[in-house]
């Protein structure tokens, strides 16, 4: 049976709390998020945090309004939100959208044995969709759970999970993915089939 791993993005208040939309669409899903977290947990499974920190250099970072830079290491903004973060989770430093750019993401999952993650988190279709198709293109299996999944713009979140059905993630809903990991221990793998 292959370990299976969550993966959240930036459940960070500089992230959550940039718009009023995004403030709202993570207060409506904390509550079923919080509890699909705390039931792998128990059930055994890591939870991996990717955190993003802006780098100074870099040309693409979207700064605040004021022209400061948001997501700083070691600044409130940038911590993981209380809510989502236990002592036995791993804390993943990121400096672009995607979990596995550049980052230590894929040595520790394969340390820990990993080879089916959960991605969850905001937004679904920036961090959430590289993410996934980094780990796609990685081998892993990949899931989305619909239900821990975040965006301000709510067409955009439906656009991305139909792309990441279509290509290279299962999309199912907390519930029905702890059901099949109890059913059977473990989640099958998505055949990948490239339709014209």
């Amino acid at each position: 049976m292959g370990k299976i791993a969550v993966l959240t993005n930036d459940l960070q208040a500089d992230v959550v709390h940039k718009t009023p939309e995004r403030t709202h669409a993570m207060a409506e899903a904390q509550p079923r998020f919080t509890h699909f977290l705390d039931e792998m947990r128990r059930r055994g499974h890591g939870v991996f945090h990717l955190q993003l920190v802006n780098l100074p250099d870099d040309p693409n970072v979207e700064r605040d309004f004021d022209g400061t830079l948001p997501l700083q290491r070691g600044s409130e903004g940038a911590a993981i939100l209380a809510d989502f973060l236990d002592e036995t989770d791993d804390v993943v430093e990121k400096n672009k959208d995607s979990g596995f750019y550049e980052t230590e993401l894929h040595d520790r999952l394969q340390a820990a044995g990993v080879d089916t993650v959960l991605i969850t988190g905001l937004q679904t279709q920036i961090c959430v969709q590289t993410t996934a198709a980094d780990a796609f293109f990685r081998g892993y299996n990949v899931w989305v759970p619909s239900d821990c999944v975040v965006s301000g713009d709510p067409e955009a979140r439906d656009r991305s999970l139909e792309w990441l059905s279509g290509y290279c993630a299962t999309v199912a809903d907390s519930e029905e993915i702890l059901a099949q990991i109890d059913a059977t221990g473990e989640l099958p793998r998505k055949v990948v089939k490239i339709l014209p």
